[in-house]
Parts: structure tokens; C-alpha cells; sequence
């Protein structure tokens, strides 16, 4: 190991020897280097980060034709017999194990669509809850 300031001299030619680290050109190289860098801190400062937008879903209003289909779907999804399929009162029927299951698709006069599912001695109680997500994947919710 050598002390910063001496130097070394060659065995053969006798001019000195600069040791590792010691170089002219590597150090004037390592502080251009330093002052490139902090001299464009200033620059990167404003440079702004832009974010990734969130996701945006766009929905489209519920068509009458559309979400009478998905319910008459959503019915048969679970077994159900459709004995009753009339768009023009917006009236499903199906039956399953002896209990039936009435669909109801009603027009509001804002152009939204309501739709609702009913039990009349339904024996599955978790029938109508099947029958409503089966609804919402046919609607894309």
C-alpha cells in the first residue's frame, strides 16, 4: 500500500510509477463526470411524472331488449323451465322442483330499466340471489 504523494519508481527504467487509483485520466474522467450529473439536477427538476390514468369502465344505459334477455338467460343459467317469455309486459315465468320464479322488466320514463325477480314457493332460498348474480355477469356487472 502507498501513501498518497510518493511515488514509486520502475525497476527496469526508473521513471515513477503511479499506483492504482492514481491515474490523471481517470480522476480528471470521475469529476466531469460528477459535475455532468449535478450540472443537470436543475433541468431534471422540472420534469414532471405522469401517472398512469385510472381505469375508466363506460356503461351504457340498459336497453329494454338487452336486460329482457339477460333475465330470461340468467333463469335458464339455473335450471330453470321458462313456461312464460312475453316482452310486450316485460313478464318471465319459470319454474324449478315444484316452486315458480316470476322475472319482471319494466321501461321507467327516464329510459332506465328496472328489473326484479320473484319467489312464489321457491324450496332454495339462495335461488333468487343465484338467479340475480347470473344477471349481473349476463349485464356485465
Amino acid at each position: 500500500m502507498m501513501r498518497r504523494g510518493t511515488s514509486r519508481f520502475h525497476a527496469v527504467t526508473d521513471k515513477p510509477v503511479r499506483g492504482k487509483g492514481e491515474s490523471r485520466t481517470g480522476a480528471a474522467f470521475g469529476r466531469l463526470l460528477l459535475m455532468a450529473a449535478c450540472g443537470s439536477l436543475p433541468f431534471m427538476e422540472g420534469c414532471p411524472y405522469y401517472a398512469p390514468p385510472p381505469a375508466t369502465v363506460i356503461t351504457t344505459p340498459a336497453s329494454f331488449n338487452r336486460s329482457f334477455a339477460a333475465a330470461a338467460g340468467a333463469m335458464q343459467d339455473e335450471g330453470l323451465a321458462i313456461s312464460v317469455q312475453d316482452p310486450g309486459s316485460g313478464t318471465i315465468v319459470g319454474g324449478i322442483d315444484g316452486g315458480v320464479v316470476q322475472a319482471s322488466v319494466r321501461q321507467q320514463a327516464d329510459g332506465s330499466v328496472v328489473v326484479q325477480f320473484d319467489s312464489k314457493n321457491a324450496r332454495d332460498p339462495a335461488l333468487l340471489d343465484r338467479i340475480s348474480r347470473s344477471y349481473d355477469r349476463r349485464m356485465g356487472r
